[in-house]
C-alpha cells in the first residue's frame, strides 16, 4: 500500500519541523507552507491525499483555503490542526470542506488517528472538544 501523501500548512516553521517529525516514519510528507496562497499552490503541485491546514495563516486562512480547495481539489482530505477549540470554528471548519478537526494542545495523540480516520472516509474531532 502507497504511503499517504501529506501537505502542511501553518505560519509556524517550528511547528511545521515539529508535524513533520513526527509524521515522516509513517507518511510522507511531500510539501509544506506558511501562508494560504502558498498552501493552495503545494497541493496544486503535490496533490497530497491529505493537507493538514492551519486555520489562523496569512494571506488566506484555513478556512478560506480549504473553501478554495474543495471546490477545485476534492480528492485531498482535509485536517485542521488548529489552536481554537471554541465550537463556532469547528463548525466552520467542517462547513468549509474539512473532514478532522484536532487542537494543537492535543497534536501528540490525535493527529494520527485523525489522518488515518479521515483516509478511511471518517470524520474526526480532537475528543477533549466533545467534553
Amino acid at each position: 500500500m502507497p504511503a499517504i501523501r501529506i501537505v502542511l500548512a501553518d505560519d509556524s516553521r517550528a511547528l511545521l519541523i515539529e508535524v513533520t517529525a513526527k509524521l515522516a516514519e509513517e507518511f510522507e510528507i511531500v510539501g509544506s507552507a506558511e501562508d494560504g496562497e502558498g498552501a493552495i499552490k503545494v497541493v496544486e503541485r503535490t496533490e497530497p491525499d491529505v493537507l493538514i491546514l492551519d486555520i489562523s495563516m496569512p494571506l488566506l486562512n484555513g478556512l478560506q483555503v480549504a473553501a478554495r480547495l474543495s471546490e477545485n481539489v476534492r480528492h485531498a482530505k482535509i485536517v485542521f490542526l488548529t489552536i481554537h477549540e471554541q465550537p463556532a470554528y469547528i463548525s466552520a471548519a467542517f462547513s468549509a470542506g474539512g473532514s478532522a478537526y484536532v487542537t494543537k494542545r492535543h497534536l501528540a495523540t490525535d493527529l494520527v488517528p485523525a489522518i488515518r480516520a479521515v483516509m478511511n472516509d471518517q470524520t474526526f474531532v480532537s475528543p477533549s472538544l466533545s467534553k
